[in-house]
């Protein structure tokens, strides 16, 4: 039997991260004050937006959702 490691199977090592800490617990902090329910994907948005007005940014891997195209599916 093969042991695998969680942080394998996740994608850690791509994931990724505030590059002004500070700052970036300064929005999570405004966004658990500002919403009722944190976390959430409204206030996490939130979040990453005024941290992202302030000069934040973030280093390792690409979160984004890639965008679909059309289908190309013919019938």
């Amino acid at each position: 039997m093969v042991s695998l490691c969680g942080a394998k199977l996740r994608g850690d090592m791509s994931k990724a991260k505030p590059t002004n800490a500070a700052l970036w617990s300064r929005a999570k902090s405004a966004a658990r004050s500002k919403f009722k329910v944190y976390p959430s994907a409204y206030a996490n948005a939130w979040a990453s937006k005024w941290y992202k007005s302030k000069g934040g940014g973030w280093s390792g891997g690409n979160n984004k959702v890639a965008k679909r195209g059309k289908s190309t599916k013919k019938g």
